[in-house]
């Protein structure tokens, strides 16, 4: 990598993650809701039963504000809160059915969304993309455990 590509690429990605919120955000106004509330919904459908806390975690959010968002979700009748059996200070987050219809919705979105921005890029660059982005991840999370020594060395180029 040279040093302009070094230095871009954070900011790339950074771009490229704000421009697709953005076309989302415009995508899903109608159903009225934030983006602090459908990615709760999302993180709630694909964890049922989440403590609060976990998904305050997962979204980067204070508690504080992740419990106005469960709040406004659950008023509206798209979240459950059930009582932890375990530990009856804890509250468990569940999808109630009112909320399967504006999930479709934010899938069907979501899906149209991914064909326009990602359709026409040719599906081996996609793969590649996907893997290099994944590996990315991956040592940033070794980085962030603190253990940079199980980060592969880096590969001499063959080019």
């Amino acid at each position: 990598m040279n040093k302009a590509s070094e230095i871009s690429l954070g900011y790339l990605l950074a771009d490229v993650t704000r421009l697709f919120r953005r076309e989302f955000d415009r995508r899903v106004a109608h159903l009225n809701l934030t983006r602090a509330q459908w990615r709760a919904l999302k993180c709630i459908g694909r964890d049922s039963g989440l403590t609060q806390a976990a998904l305050a975690e997962e979204l980067e959010m204070e508690p504080i504000a992740i419990g106005r968002v469960i709040d406004r979700l659950q008023k509206a009748g798209f979240v459950e809160r059930r009582a932890d059996p375990a530990d009856r200070r804890k509250w468990r987050l569940h999808l109630a059915p009112a909320s399967h219809e504006v999930m479709r919705a934010v899938d069907r979105l979501s899906g149209e969304m991914r064909e326009a921005v990602l359709g026409a890029i040719p599906a081996a660059d996609m793969a590649v993309t996907e893997r290099t982005l994944n590996a990315i991840k991956q040592n940033l999370q070794t980085l962030d455990r603190g253990d940079a020594g199980a980060i592969p060395a880096p590969r001499t180029s063959t080019r």
